[in-house]
């Protein structure tokens, strides 16, 4: 009986999502290279960079494409989220009514596509952010290859270490 109710449990929770960008496999991030400069750069920028003032908060915020590199918030959401975000231009968790700026792929973009073009995003964030970000995946699902071997930081805004911190009663520890 036990092993029946852990079985179904087990079922339940995928060990990946639905949607994973593995920026592991070469092949998968070369084709999201070309899918983002055909697709996205012009708006986020050749290196990823965003829009000039993508940060300021004024009457434009939101109007101005974001940065996909390390100084940017990409890396703050699963795979699963931002799959949503390409496809639909809003993420699934979005209020009703909300206001999104960014255009729906979904009828020019296979999923294979999107999730080509977030492969070669994550692909070029440092491997702290990579952590991170894969630590919000379900299983973790893209934890990069030989990351308990390299020396890397989470980046100091990250929620899941500052979570983690206090959890272990360890915030400001160092």
């Amino acid at each position: 009986m036990t092993i029946i109710v852990v079985w179904a449990a087990a079922q339940l929770v995928p060990s990946t999502p639905r949607h994973f960008a593995d920026a592991s496999d070469v092949e998968i991030v070369m084709r999201g290279k070309l899918i983002y400069a055909g697709r996205c750069a012009s708006c986020h920028g050749r290196y990823l960079q965003g829009q000039p003032l993508w940060q300021l908060a004024d009457q434009y915020a939101g109007r101005r494409a974001p940065a996909h590199d390390e100084t940017g918030h990409t890396w703050q959401h699963p795979d699963e989220d931002l799959f949503e975000m390409t496809k639909y231009g809003r993420f699934a968790s979005a209020p009703a009514g909300s206001k999104s700026y960014m255009p729906a792929f979904r009828y020019e973009l296979s999923d294979r596509d999107i999730l080509a073009a977030l492969a070669f995003i994550k692909g070029r964030w440092p491997l702290g952010l990579r952590v991170a970000q894969a630590m919000l995946n379900p299983g973790h699902a893209g934890m990069p290859p030989g990351a308990l071997k390299a020396d890397w930081r989470f980046p100091p805004a990250c929620k899941t270490v500052l979570q983690l911190a206090d959890r272990l009663g360890r915030r400001g520890a160092e």
